[in-house]
């Protein structure tokens, strides 16, 4: 089965989590700002983004928008990746706000969907981004030590969602 993933990534994790589901599947994977016209090619789609601030990428929405009719009528998958969903009450895409709003506000209905936990990446960051980061850490009851990164990512979780796309029929 001929599987696209597309990604939709600020710091790199949302990439790396396409690649690791990549390899389980025998993907090819692009990014979102790639200028993909070729989506009719494939059986399976899978898009993952993250969140930046609270939002997804604007260019995610447009492709979606363009997309929708394709993507209803093919095997898909999303997946959402931010740093709430390092919160066990807020891994899930029922539970996690920035997922479940993202899938009730756009017409794609994807096969399943997923949320991962990202990584934190102080030393990356250039000032603004590490001190409201460090900001909303700090509110949200997260690391503050601006000079760690952290990968949050359940590689384990990874593994199960790829299998669960094996499956989708």
């Amino acid at each position: 089965m001929k599987t696209l993933i597309l990604y939709s990534s600020y710091d790199g994790q949302t990439q790396k989590i396409a690649q690791f589901l990549a390899e389980k599947l025998g993907a090819q994977v692009r990014s979102i700002n790639d200028n993909v016209t070729d989506l009719a090619e494939f059986d399976r789609i899978i898009i993952g983004a993250s969140i930046r601030y609270g939002h997804f990428n604007k260019l995610l929405y447009k492709f979606i928008e363009k997309n929708t009719a394709l993507l209803n009528h093919k095997q898909t998958a999303f997946f959402g990746v931010n740093l709430t969903a390092r919160k066990a009450d807020k891994n899930t895409p029922e539970t996690n706000v920035y997922v479940r709003k993202f899938l009730q506000r756009i017409a794609w209905k994807p096969t399943c969907a997923a949320v991962f936990a990202g990584a934190l990446l102080y030393p990356r960051y250039g000032w603004f981004d590490r001190m409201m980061i460090r900001f909303i850490m700090k509110i949200t009851g997260g690391e503050t030590d601006t000079s760690k990164e952290i990968e949050y990512t359940d590689w384990q979780k990874v593994a199960v969602f790829a299998e669960q796309i094996k499956q989708l029929n």
